[in-house]
């Protein structure tokens, strides 16, 4: 979460070189447009533990979701408002009493225990976590059910 620790150690990993390339003005837009499926399989052979678990059909729904110009940018607009995000976040404030969840893969980078800190630093007070099992950073399309039982049982708490 921008802003929030580990925030900068995350800015500084050379393996989230998107993060600025996503946040140039236009360049982006312009070199993956057309080239949606090979762009975005990059990431999902690179970021999934089983690469092979998100199939055909929805790296295909993914490339189609962003297919439009505006939808491309809209994506890339994420990452242009981090920094904005980052101050934000930054920013002291009351306490966030509403329960959160809050879910890793299993095989993602980055320590859980890490992001729990920094979200409660950041005033979460009733914060669950968890690592979805044999994920990496597409839990809920490489491990659905185990996605979906952590929050089921989150939702019945």
């Amino acid at each position: 979460m921008p802003g929030v620790p580990p925030w900068e150690e995350v800015l500084r990993n050379p393996y989230i070189w998107h993060f600025a390339f996503h946040a140039i003005p236009g360049l982006p837009e312009r070199l993956v447009q057309g080239h949606q499926a090979e762009y975005f399989d990059f990431f999902f052979d690179v970021l999934a533990a089983d690469a092979g678990r998100i199939t055909p059909a929805m790296r295909a729904a993914s490339a189609q979701a962003y297919a439009a110009d505006d939808a491309l940018a809209a994506g890339f607009g994420w990452y242009r408002a981090f920094a904005q995000d980052a101050a934000d976040n930054a920013r002291s404030g009351p306490d966030v009493t509403a329960p959160v969840l809050y879910l890793r893969g299993e095989h993602e980078s980055g320590r859980l225990a890490d992001y729990v800190s920094g979200l409660r630093a950041a005033g979460l007070t009733r914060l669950s976590s968890g690592l979805v099992p044999g994920a990496g950073h597409f839990s809920q399309e490489e491990a659905p059910a185990a996605t979906w039982r952590l929050i089921a049982d989150f939702a019945a708490l």
